[in-house]
């Protein structure tokens, strides 16, 4: 019996590592709809709250989830911390999210997380399904 070979360039074992924990540290709403809201650039702690609907203490508290992962950065302006996306690829995972998370893709093998791991692999692209169509 043949076995299938695969022809897409296999993802090295540290990328494969990386996106795991990126993918780890975003699989939660809130800290999805923070990052969403960062897109536009640094935002203050009491701005992030009241763009996604959340208590300070609960988006402080996804704020050091990420920033303990290196997905945003902080930096203080007076009293103010104004928080940023740091890590680069966080962009081209929200767009697949936007463009990959539909019900008529919910088949085995078309998922978001394929594509995403993709997103996180140098060179890789979201503009497609993880079958290689659009």
């Amino acid at each position: 019996m043949e076995t299938a070979v695969h022809t897409l360039d296999r993802i090295d074992e540290e990328t494969l590592g990386h996106a795991a924990h990126v993918i780890r540290v975003l699989g939660h709403p809130l800290r999805l709809r923070i990052l969403e809201t960062l897109e536009d650039g640094p935002r203050p702690v009491m701005e992030l709250v009241r763009a996604v609907g959340a208590t300070q203490s609960m988006v402080s508290q996804q704020l050091a989830i990420l920033r303990g992962a290196g997905v945003v950065g902080a930096r203080r302006d007076g009293p103010r911390v104004y928080y940023q996306i740091i890590e680069p690829k966080v962009g081209r995972i929200l767009a697949c999210i936007r463009e990959c998370d539909v019900p008529e893709m919910a088949s085995p093998g078309s998922g978001t997380l394929t594509v995403v791991v993709g997103a996180l692999a140098a060179g890789g692209s979201t503009s497609h399904r993880a079958d290689g169509s659009s």
